[in-house]
């Protein structure tokens, strides 16, 4: 059985919530401000992705706990926090999109939509911010 790394979960759930202040002011640009700076698009873009990557993290790392058949993708893996009831399901669908947008992020699938990585943004705060409640909660009731 895998004990549960609070110390780990806890500098992932850093790790977003530092990624999710730097992202804040970005909420407020326009699309052509946003698509104005390549360097502001590329950083915003990695943030995202580490956002995302710290989640997964903390997704497998909880379920390897629970000793669940560990989902082959990063967008189950949110959806079976939910089922566990680690997190609320809402949220878990809310969530699991976001693996998607890491994918095109980082395999560069298509070309990255800028309106679309610019409202991730507006909707990562939010959901990502839960997340890290959720989880706390969860570390508060194991």
């Amino acid at each position: 059985m895998t004990e549960l790394d609070r110390a780990l979960v806890r500098r992932k759930l850093a790790a977003i919530s530092r990624n999710l202040v730097d992202l804040q002011p970005m909420a407020d640009l326009s699309l052509s401000q946003y698509m104005s700076d390549r360097l502001r698009r590329k950083a915003v873009e990695r943030l995202l992705q580490e956002v995302v990557e710290a989640a997964v993290d903390v997704n497998l790392h909880v379920l390897r706990t629970l000793e669940v058949e560990l989902p082959g993708d990063y967008y189950t893996s949110f959806i079976e926090l939910g089922r566990r009831r680690v997190i609320a399901q809402e949220l878990a669908q809310r969530l699991a999109p976001a693996a998607g947008l890491r994918n095109r992020l980082v395999h560069e699938y298509d070309a990255i939509d800028d309106s679309i990585v610019l409202d991730a943004v507006r909707l990562v705060n939010h959901d990502f911010g839960s997340f890290v409640t959720a989880i706390e909660e969860y570390l508060q009731r194991v």
